[in-house]
């Protein structure tokens, strides 16, 4: 188990903001509901397919109608490259038409709400919010924030929901979205699931994991 480290957060954090001043999402989106869709397609593929895929799906699928309505065999043949493609082709349709008759065909801004929609848990949720409507509700935890945030030693949790709360007692609110985009940067970058860049990690004389 990696040793605590949360004396070392504020360094760490002033320096990975230092090598990654202005963090992006990698997903295109213009609205709300693209961000949806985009990041429920984006579970267990990449950024980069999902892009490829979303460039021509936002073209053919324009509103929260189109997907409900769609034939389901169509919607999965169209997402078939992300992966997983009749799952999500379910929770697309699924989420198109609680949102249609629950919130007058309106993507919710509330963590509460988007959570009553099949295939959004937390991190999904976090996503549309902070991204979609400028909330800041929490922090999105995906594999690469997950790893990080234990190699790092800001958490003994394996539990994402977990991990979560204990990154938002250390971050300021108001940099959550920030945190989470930084560290995915930083374990696309350097920190790799496999073999970890320790060498060129500017964090590496902080990080308990430090191969260094």
């Amino acid at each position: 188990m990696t040793p605590s480290n949360l004396s070392n957060f504020p360094q760490i954090w002033e320096i990975l903001k230092k090598e990654y001043p202005d963090p992006q999402p990698a997903l295109h989106f213009k609205t709300p509901l693209e961000l949806l869709v985009a990041t429920i397609l984006s579970a267990q593929s990449t950024d980069v397919q999902i892009n490829k895929v979303t460039h021509e799906l936002f073209k053919k699928y324009r509103s929260v109608f189109d997907y409900a309505d769609a034939d389901i065999s169509e919607l999965e043949k169209d997402i078939y490259s992300t992966g997983f493609y009749r799952n999500k082709a379910k929770h697309l349709q699924q989420s198109a038409k609680v949102i249609i008759e629950e919130f007058d065909g309106e993507v919710p801004s509330t963590m509460e709400d988007l959570l009553r929609l099949p295939g959004v848990a937390r991190k999904t949720a976090n996503i549309v919010l902070a991204r979609g409507f400028g909330v800041k509700a929490g922090i999105a935890v995906d594999t690469h924030v997950k790893r990080l945030a234990t190699r790092l030693g800001f958490t003994e949790n394996k539990d994402p929901v977990k991990i979560e709360k204990d990154l938002m007692e250390l971050a300021d609110r108001n940099e959550w979205d920030d945190f989470s985009l930084t560290l995915i940067l930083h374990g696309r970058n350097v920190c790799f699931a496999r073999k970890p860049a320790c060498e060129k990690c500017v964090v590496n004389h902080l990080c308990p994991s430090s191969l260094v």
